[in-house]
């Protein structure tokens, strides 16, 4: 397990432009969930665990209506620009909900592209994800919180957006539910991150409660389309058994510059005294259609 050295920095996302790196997240200031801010730091030194400098509040234009819980900012390349997914509070909506915002370069400044929350308005929707599928395309999968569904219990959803990622032109489908799987202790849905297979399998990493603690598992398409029937994978890719040292979460796959592939995540969920929360890395392999974190205990 690499430590990038990053504190304080939850939901974090890797961008790799070249032989930069650029990690993208949530910004917290002792356990303040409501004033928290989109982070961004730079590496082009090749490693992983240091030298990582702060890009800073410079990387965005604050959209006029966010007014907290600026969370789980992405930046995805798409038609030579850069798409930063990001969640905030809405002063209009009295909702959280995602939102796209576009740049010319990784390190901004985004600008807001929709029109406010590109979710639907009454929603809690957060961790809006980028998805291009075989046919071209685009998505988005985010969070149908559920601190809003009829029964307390989060959704995973898809939306197809425009091919300007300006907004949706189909109705939000539901994928699963947070009680799908039968690892899953909590009514919590988070962190989703697409990854397609060399034998052509649609999975979905993503973060919900375990008997130990926060983890991700793994969902898949039974017919490698976003709107297909999904299943739930018994073998969670991350636990604190990954480790036998912390829990972690809201993962994302990216491969460095030496074709490693890594899971990118925050651990421990909780600060404690003795360990603050750290951006950290683990080594990931793909084998028979799935993927596993190298056990380092």
């Amino acid at each position: 397990m690499i430590e990038t050295g990053i504190e304080n920095l939850r939901d974090p996302f890797m961008l790799r432009e070249n032989d930069t790196y650029y990690i993208y997240g949530t910004g917290v200031d002792s356990g303040d969930w409501e004033n928290t801010v989109w982070m961004c730091y730079k590496n082009d030194s090749g490693k992983l665990d240091c030298n990582w400098e702060i890009v800073g509040k410079t990387v965005y234009i604050r959209p006029e209506n966010a007014e907290k819980n600026l969370w789980a900012p992405e930046v995805h390349k798409y038609k030579g620009f850069y798409y930063m997914f990001a969640t905030y509070y809405s002063s209009l909506t009295k909702h959280r909900g995602c939102s796209i915002l576009k740049a010319d370069n990784p390190e901004g400044p985004f600008v807001e592209i929709t029109d406010g929350h590109i979710t639907p308005a009454n929603w809690d929707a957060i961790d809006g994800t980028f998805y291009l599928d075989e046919d071209g395309q685009p998505w988005m999968i985010f969070v149908h919180e559920w601190t809003c569904t009829d029964d307390g219990i989060g959704r995973m959803a898809a939306v197809k957006l425009s091919d300007d990622l300006t907004h949706f032109i189909s109705n939000p489908i539901e994928l699963f539910r947070a009680d799908s799987p039968s690892w899953a202790t909590g009514r919590v849905t988070d962190g989703c991150f697409m990854y397609r297979t060399k034998d052509k399998q649609l999975l979905m990493i993503w973060s919900n409660s375990c008997r130990d603690g926060y983890c991700v598992g793994i969902a898949r398409s039974k017919d490698g389309k976003v709107d297909g029937e999904w299943m739930q994978d018994e073998e969670l890719l991350f636990s604190k058994q990954t480790t036998g040292i912390h829990d972690g979460g809201h993962g994302m796959i990216f491969t460095d510059t030496n074709g490693q592939m890594y899971l990118l995540i925050h651990s421990p969920n909780k600060q404690t005294e003795e360990h603050g929360e750290k951006t950290v890395l683990v080594s990931v392999c793909e084998e028979n259609g799935t993927l596993f974190c190298r056990n380092l205990k």
